[in-house]
């Protein structure tokens, strides 16, 4: 019996396949007979354990001695009356458990054992925050990638890199700003967060912004920009404005629009708006004094 040659670009473009649905890690380091059918436990059992300490020194590595800001140990709340997996629930429910949250270790703590999000089911880890809690230009991103998923950082990845470029090209760094995203959880294959998830998880991204109280928040991307300022207008007619929202503190909140570094490496010819974006940003930060 002759074996048939497959082509190797026809390999390559099936391994981005994969890598387009989310099937971009292997599972084991050994092939597997797909003619043994596996259990549940058996199947979990063959999964190795996530290593993050080597990616995490790479990270650090490559912020030089500027260290991303850290939270204390998270303190014990009374948390146990967060919702199972499975069960349904509202923003206004999530609304009212938050209220009992004063700190940014406290909504950490909460999302940590917050069970009413599937994302959280499928994601290695929860991705909460970088940067300086005390900055006043906030960051808020889309979702994890899987680099982030992997480290528990957000924007750590390529687009990480881009952001990072992006915040100098203004002459500003991450650790001038404070960066997290609108969900903590990496959606599998990286798809876009469905509109149950973004309605589930905006109470938590409030109250994560009356917590850091910024003066500006930076909104990467539609999904960010959209949910913040509850309008289905696209990203490409929100970006390079500010507008005022409420947001729950004592006076409105500025949020500008921009796009999304992911996007930006998908389309580079549309890097020249971002930069447009980022000279408005600068240039109201420093009419603020920021």
């Amino acid at each position: 019996m002759s074996v048939q040659k497959t082509p190797k670009n026809h390999l390559i473009s099936q391994l981005f396949w994969q890598m387009e649905i989310g099937a971009d890690e292997a599972i084991t380091e050994n092939p597997m007979n797909f003619d043994t059918i596996l259990g549940v436990r058996e199947y979990l059992a063959l999964i190795p354990k996530q290593d993050n300490k080597n990616l995490e020194s790479d990270h650090k590595k490559q912020k030089g001695n500027s260290e991303p800001a850290t939270l204390a140990e998270p303190q014990n709340i009374a948390l146990s009356h967060l919702p199972h997996p499975g069960k349904n629930i509202s923003s206004q429910e999530s609304s009212q458990l938050l209220q009992a949250v004063n700190s940014l270790d406290q909504l950490k703590k909460a999302l940590q054992e917050f069970e009413g999000c599937s994302l959280k089911n499928t994601a290695s880890q929860l991705v909460f925050s970088d940067g300086n809690p005390n900055a006043k230009i906030m960051i808020i991103g889309e979702a994890p990638g899987r680099d982030e998923d992997r480290m528990g950082i957000p924007f750590v990845g390529q687009t990480g890199q881009l952001l990072d470029k992006m915040l100098k090209s203004i002459g500003i760094d991450r650790q001038q700003t404070y960066i997290t995203n609108f969900i903590p959880w990496r959606p599998p294959g990286n798809r876009t967060p469905t509109q149950e998830e973004i309605s589930l998880l905006m109470p938590f991204v409030q109250k994560h912004i009356q917590l850091i109280s910024p003066e500006i928040i930076v909104a990467l991307g539609g999904v960010s920009a959209k949910a913040l300022l509850d309008t289905q207008i696209s990203i490409l007619k929100l970006r390079g404005k500010f507008e005022n929202k409420d947001l729950g503190l004592k006076s409105p909140t500025s949020i500008f629009s921009t796009l999304h570094p992911s996007y930006l490496l998908r389309a580079p010819a549309q890097k020249k708006l971002a930069f447009a974006d980022l000279v408005t940003l600068k240039r109201e930060m420093m009419v603020r004094s920021l």
